[in-house]
């Protein structure tokens, strides 16, 4: 056979192939070269914090609240590192997970622009987004006590005189609860609320009377503080 002949052999044998198998298929990018923010966000974030960021187990992330509350730096360190102690993974490679530097940064970036833009209230100034930052602004740490008292006033008109659950909301001091929700997860709730559930934040618990940072901080004492308790 001439080489002429086999080239043709061969060529009709690669046309055959294509019919019988349809298009070759495109080239899928390496998991690690993916940046876009919706394919990240949909494989990474949206079993536990809602498709739409909306409505899932975990803190809803289409909230401009909450994404001014935590900030660019903690946004990323949270992806990066997780929530030691409740089901927030670590993302970072270095960390155990499987996302680059670069994958972190898009989610953060992505989230802050698909969702992080809401009108600006004069009055809207955020109390601090963790204990040590209210510390640092000369509020004193959580003390139980105080912290009954101040669940009485804006929570337990919806959780309960105990927080074990009112006409409005369920428990707040349920054990398998709090065995998966940390003191800043709290915190964060007590702040921002879950505007996809429509519970209100610091500022809508008692009208005209926003939470302070002291009594944020006590009223998360005073939930913690139901951690390991047996009736």
């Amino acid at each position: 056979m001439t080489a002429r002949a086999i080239g043709v052999a061969l060529l009709s044998v690669a046309v055959a192939a294509g019919l019988a198998c349809g298009r070759p298929r495109a080239i899928e990018p390496r998991p690690d070269a993916i940046t876009d923010f919706a394919t990240l966000y949909a494989s990474n974030c949206a079993g536990c914090h809602g498709v739409d960021g909306l409505h899932g187990v975990a803190q809803p992330l289409n909230d401009a609240p909450y994404l001014s509350l935590i900030g660019d730096v903690r946004l990323r360190e949270v992806i990066a590192r997780g929530v030691p102690a409740t089901p927030m993974a670590a993302f970072a490679r270095e960390a155990g997970g499987s996302l680059t530097a670069e994958q972190i940064g898009a989610i953060a970036a992505g989230l802050r622009r698909e969702w992080g833009s809401a009108p600006r209230q004069p009055d809207a100034v955020l109390p601090a987004y963790d204990a040590e930052e209210a510390f640092a602004r000369g509020t004193a740490r959580g003390d139980v006590d105080r912290g009954r008292s101040a669940f009485a006033t804006y929570c337990a008109r919806c959780h309960g005189d105990e927080g074990t659950g009112g006409p409005v909301a369920g428990s707040i001091v349920d054990e398998a609860f709090l065995s998966l929700t940390s003191d800043q997860a709290l915190r964060t709730s007590a702040i921002v609320g879950r505007s996809d559930e429509g519970t209100p934040g610091w500022r809508d618990y008692v009208p005209g009377r926003p939470m302070s940072d002291q009594e944020i901080s006590d009223v998360v004492a005073w939930v913690a503080s139901h951690r390991g308790h047996h009736d």
